[in-house]
């Protein structure tokens, strides 16, 4: 039995005759086609004039655009179809030879005619050929904007990019836009207007944007900022006044034992000893203020390199030039660190260096001094590394005040 529509086998689309199977297999290079009985139906879709063949076809259109009302315009008598060439009646052939020619004539199909000029509209504003094309006929040329609507109603359709064909006899010609070139003019400068205007609005809105960030991260900067020159400020004045009360330490230090000469030498030339109230009283506010002092003081960083630098001076106090010479090498370390963080060459020290054991490597405490600062050991005790990520301004800062305040103050180390 013949069907009445033939389905290709690849896309699963139903064609009436076996014209349009050959149209749709030179379009889409598809060559399984069988015979169905399931009709071929013509489902117009009432907002967009989209002409659907079969109930899923009508289904998938409706997902798409959301468009659920269709006019069935199917003939009422449907012809099965046959993939045997259709037989000419001889009687009919030689009343009218020119059949067979007229037949062939009318299966020609051709690219219909469309408005130039909007088409050359669509290709600028980036639409392709076929897709313009496509979408001026079946919107019918009415215009710019009604060409783009379609192309966006449409923009999932599986033969979106595929060329309309009607046939050539048709003499369908291309309808006049509804709008006057002036009226087509003014209608394209309204859309780029109110297309750039949307996108300025846009833009000044992420300026705002923009501006609010930028102005909260200043904010926060600067306040950062202030927290840390008022603990930079802090730290100065608790350096100083511990500077002040170290000199004042060792100068009652040496005053006291400037009267204990006096006294031991006035004992050996037989002379009587001094009245003791003028010495006396000065050991009791220093052991008195070292009492009410130290449980104050916290642990710091600045506390241990200080600790480490007078136990350094302490153990080698017999050797004034060499003891400076190293205060004056960790300085020079520390310093390149802190002006050139990123440099490695600057943050590794080889420990088997004769230069720096010579200055600093030998004598006992420049090797802590180090590792307190955030230098570490590596490579079985070769090196000495400070990690870039271990880098810290402030710790640093601190180590090269306790070394200038070592090199400059006279009385560092006396206690």
């Amino acid at each position: 039995m013949a069907g009445v529509s033939l389905k290709c086998g690849d896309c699963g689309a139903l064609l009436r005759t076996v014209e349009e199977a050959q149209e749709h297999a030179e379009l889409t290079s598809h060559s399984n086609f069988s015979e169905s009985t399931e009709p071929v139906l013509n489902l117009v879709c009432t907002a967009c004039s989209k002409p659907c063949r079969s109930k899923t076809e009508s289904d998938l259109h409706t997902k798409r655009t959301g468009h659920t009302e269709f006019v069935d315009k199917t003939s009422e008598t449907v012809k099965p179809i046959s993939l045997e060439a259709p037989k000419v009646d001889a009687a009919a052939s030689s009343e009218n030879p020119s059949g067979a020619a007229s037949t062939d004539q009318n299966e020609e199909m051709v690219v219909p005619e469309v408005d130039k000029k909007l088409l050359e509209e669509l290709e600028s504003m980036g639409f392709s050929t076929t897709r313009a094309t496509r979408a001026l006929h079946y919107s019918g040329n009415a215009g710019l904007e009604a060409a783009v609507n379609w192309i966006v109603e449409h923009e999932n359709d599986s033969d979106i990019d595929q060329m309309p064909l009607v046939p050539a006899n048709s003499k369908i010609e291309a309808p006049k836009p509804s709008l006057t070139p002036e009226e087509l003019k003014a209608k394209q400068h309204e859309l780029r207007e109110r297309a750039r205007k949307k996108k300025e609005e846009e833009e000044k809105r992420a300026e705002r944007e923009r501006e609010k960030e930028r102005i909260r991260i200043g904010k926060e900067l600067l306040e950062a900022k202030r927290i840390e020159e008022d603990n930079e400020r802090k730290r100065l004045l608790a350096l100083r006044k511990a500077e002040k009360e170290e000199e004042k330490r060792a100068r009652e230090k040496i005053k006291q034992k400037l009267e204990e000469d006096k006294a031991e030498r006035r004992r050996r030339l037989g002379l009587p000893p001094d009245e003791p109230s003028a010495a006396k009283p000065s050991p009791a506010p220093v052991v008195e203020e070292k009492k009410s002092f130290v449980p104050v003081r916290p642990a710091t960083k600045a506390e241990q390199m200080r600790e480490c630098l007078r136990s350094l001076k302490q153990n080698h106090k017999e050797d004034d030039a060499r003891v400076k010479r190293a205060f004056q090498t960790l300085l020079t370390y520390i310093g390149n660190v802190a002006r050139n963080p990123d440099e490695e060459k600057f943050r590794k020290i080889r420990l088997s260096n004769q230069s720096f054991q010579d200055r600093v490597g030998s004598l006992k405490g420049g090797i802590e001094f180090l590792e307190i600062c955030g230098f570490e050991k590596m490579d079985g005790g070769e090196f000495l590394f400070l990690g870039r990520d271990k880098v810290d301004m402030a710790i640093l800062n601190s180590a090269g005040s306790e070394l200038d305040s070592a090199i400059k103050n006279p009385f560092f180390g006396v206690l």
